[in-house]
């Protein structure tokens, strides 16, 4: 079962801030890798929407929504070095 995953305005600014961070604090590639990871999760998200953790604070509504985390630290420590 496939679902459309919908990024709202908010989500996309904040993308976008993401890699505005990144690029300046570790780099192009840091930023690039992190943003197509954020990318890549969501649209993972869409083929098996299970994945993601249920969202409590949105538990009320009709829809059920979920979250996933992604964590790209250990490759950006591994940069650093």
């Amino acid at each position: 079962m496939e679902l459309e995953v919908y990024w709202t305005q908010f989500a996309e600014d904040k993308l976008i801030d993401i890699l505005e961070y990144y690029k300046y604090n570790a780099g192009i590639a840091v930023a690039q890798k992190l943003v197509n990871g954020i990318i890549d999760k969501s649209l993972e998200l869409s083929k098996n929407p299970f994945i993601g953790l249920k969202e409590d604070l949105l538990s009320d509504r009709i829809q059920e929504f979920r979250y996933i985390v992604l964590k790209l630290i250990k490759s950006y420590i591994g940069l650093m070095r």
